[in-house]
């Protein structure tokens, strides 16, 4: 069966996946023709920390620019506005949720039925201003530059963390019925491994931390994975937006510690 990507060279296979997931999971506009087919969606999965990188990018430029005219942690909740602005405050949302959900309750269909309740509650409220609170904090006492590449690091590998648990677990809601429908599919060992490639890129200036970091998120995503197999027998949207908001302030954790 054809699908949007076919016909095209490898270049212009991937550069259309590429656009389909900065399409999903911003709030970029792409041309007309790159479309919402369901396979082409699916592909795009391997380009999630890649979209992470330019996200990163655009936090680290508002930081720079706002770091001219206020001091560092105005600088720093200005990209943090940014980045949320950008992608919609789409893991934001998933973490709210996923921890209402399993915050809320403990059987498994009542869970799933919180997370899919669009209104917030105290888990959700109080996981949210946590974890932005501890994004500030780490990154409001650096220096301009090392903050900067955090902020590119940070979230490419925490959207890595994601891309790993969608490839080792089952989506557990009824595809029909969920946004995230083209997350849900089988993810390929080539998304796998241009996904870890595409991080490490990221972590490249942040040197020896980064690779700490990045350990950090590996572990801390495998756990989440242990415990969401148990909790629900797989993932939601939810749970992964979650994976990629703790994801992220751990890394930063790692690479600002005084090891």
């Amino acid at each position: 069966m054809m699908n949007a990507a076919d016909g095209h060279g490898i270049v212009g296979r991937e550069m259309l996946r590429l656009l389909a997931a900065i399409q999903y999971f911003t709030r970029l506009p792409a041309p007309g023709w790159v479309g919402h087919d369901q396979a082409l969606l699916d592909d795009a999965v391997r380009y999630f920390p890649a979209v992470g990188l330019l996200v990163g990018s655009v936090g680290a430029c508002v930081l720079i620019a706002a770091d001219q005219f206020w001091k560092m942690p105005i600088a720093v909740v200005l990209s943090m506005i940014a980045t949320i602005v950008l992608t919609g405050a789409f893991h934001e949302d998933g973490l709210a949720d996923a921890a209402d959900g399993l915050g809320g309750s403990s059987d498994r269909t009542r869970t799933l039925e919180i997370m899919k309740d669009s209104r917030i509650g105290v888990f959700g409220a109080a996981a949210l201003i946590l974890a932005l609170l501890l994004k500030f904090s780490a990154l409001s006492g650096l220096p301009l530059a090392r903050a900067a590449w955090l902020l590119i690091a940070g979230h490419a590998i925490s959207r890595f963390g994601a891309v790993l648990i969608m490839a080792t677990l089952p989506y557990v809601r009824d595809v029909d019925q969920s946004r995230s429908k083209p997350l849900v599919r089988q993810v390929s060992r080539t998304a796998l491994i241009l996904g870890a490639a595409t991080s490490g890129v990221g972590l490249i200036p942040v040197q020896w931390r980064g690779l700490l970091g990045g350990v950090g998120v590996l572990g801390l995503c495998l756990g989440w994975r242990a415990y969401l197999q148990r909790r629900l027998g797989g993932y939601t949207g939810d749970c992964l937006g979650a994976a990629q908001q703790a994801s992220e302030s751990v890394f930063y954790l790692l690479c600002i510690g005084s090891v």
